[in-house]
């Protein structure tokens, strides 16, 4: 398991229409403030600020097709514009387990990443894929 500590971040929350909404600089739009979206935003700083991926890098909430299907994934982290990372956001409250990791076992048919990380923001799994094969991750692997 990777245990993740979030760096302090001054995000942008205000309420709009009712709704609390949390400004998203990587779409560089306001977003809802859901549980799961509260961890994605979390993820993203770590990402940045912690593990020093390059924003410009990341993308967020993109819709992909799965034969018929259009999915959206949560985050994608590309090297030399191939998908490197997909990391799927849970709210809090919800189990990483056997149906999420065939959510994001289905994003990587479609992406083929080299790296599959899920996370709720409190437990953080990750595997490495390699000769076809997962090997767990104990961090976050270094963005060359």
């Amino acid at each position: 398991m990777i245990v993740l500590n979030y760096p302090s971040y001054p995000f942008k929350i205000k309420p709009i229409a009712g709704k609390d909404q949390i400004f998203d600089p990587f779409r560089k739009t306001w977003i809802v403030l859901t549980p799961e979206e509260w961890v994605r935003q979390n993820v993203l700083q770590y990402l940045v600020h912690v593990a020093n991926y390059p924003a410009p890098l990341i993308a967020v909430e993109k819709e992909i097709k799965l034969g018929e299907l259009s999915k959206r994934f949560d985050i994608v982290v590309y090297n030399n514009d191939i998908p490197w990372m997909i990391i799927e956001c849970k709210e809090a409250n919800v189990k990483i387990n056997e149906t999420t990791m065939h959510q994001i076992l289905q994003y990587q048919q479609v992406l083929s990443a080299q790296y599959l990380i899920v996370t709720n923001g409190h437990e953080t799994l990750g595997t490495k894929i390699e000769s076809g094969k997962l090997q767990a991750l104990q961090n976050f692997p270094e963005y060359l």
